[in-house]
């Protein structure tokens, strides 16, 4: 694992500081992310641009997101200490252990094989205690349920129900909602005592598809 030096806690001090003029205001989600040494979930040969605001490939065909994507889905969260969070997409497993930082206890889920595999290695050389599942995101996990928050980190085009059953009544889904071919838009839904959700909307995004099954490497 490549090791966290100085010059990589400067460069994550400064990003931070861009993420804060970009307008994340919550002081945990900004912690978290100084906390978090980005660089190690990223191909060295992108270690010199780790610390920009920009999404870059980790294999099978997935992203790990922008930094102020992070910065915003997770503070759209509202996480609060010991919150069960179960996250869909774990990619790279940057935006779980920006979570875990915060103090949530997370529950992540991977369709990708070998992305799953290589990830779950990665947070175990990092002592994470984050639960990672290989599996269909869309079904979410029910035998840890329910949860206080869920987060999807792909484009979806619609809410799954399983995951609003999962979800405990006040507690929230933030979801890039993919309404048609071009247009996403981030939401936060809050689950009222009826079932029903609560919508709130936060502008136009772009995110790898949400699918359905395993993948195929």
């Amino acid at each position: 694992m490549q090791e966290d030096n100085y010059r990589h806690k400067g460069m994550r001090r400064i990003m931070v500081e861009e993420l804060r003029n970009k307008g994340i205001k919550d002081e945990n989600v900004l912690t978290a992310i100084n906390n978090v040494p980005r660089h190690v979930f990223l191909d060295s040969s992108f270690l010199e641009f780790a610390y920009q605001d920009k999404a870059f490939p980790i294999g099978s065909g997935q992203t790990i997101s922008h930094p102020y994507t992070v910065a915003f889905q997770s503070s759209l969260l509202d996480i609060k200490k010991n919150m069960k969070v179960l996250e869909i997409g774990t990619g790279s497993g940057y935006q779980a252990c920006v979570l875990a930082e915060m103090g949530a206890k997370v529950f992540s889920i991977e369709r990708q094989r070998k992305l799953y595999m290589k990830t779950k290695a990665l947070l175990s050389e990092l002592n994470s205690r984050i639960k990672t599942f290989l599996g269909d995101g869309n079904k979410g996990l029910p035998t840890y349920g329910p949860f206080d928050r869920i987060l999807i980190t792909a484009a979806a085009p619609e809410i799954p129900q399983t995951l609003i059953e999962q979800l405990k009544v006040g507690g929230m889904i933030v979801i890039p909602l993919c309404e048609n071919e071009d247009h996403q838009t981030m939401l936060r839904l809050t689950k009222q005592e009826d079932g029903s959700l609560l919508r709130e909307e936060y502008g136009d995004f772009k995110f790898v598809p949400m699918l359905k099954g395993l993948g195929e490497d």
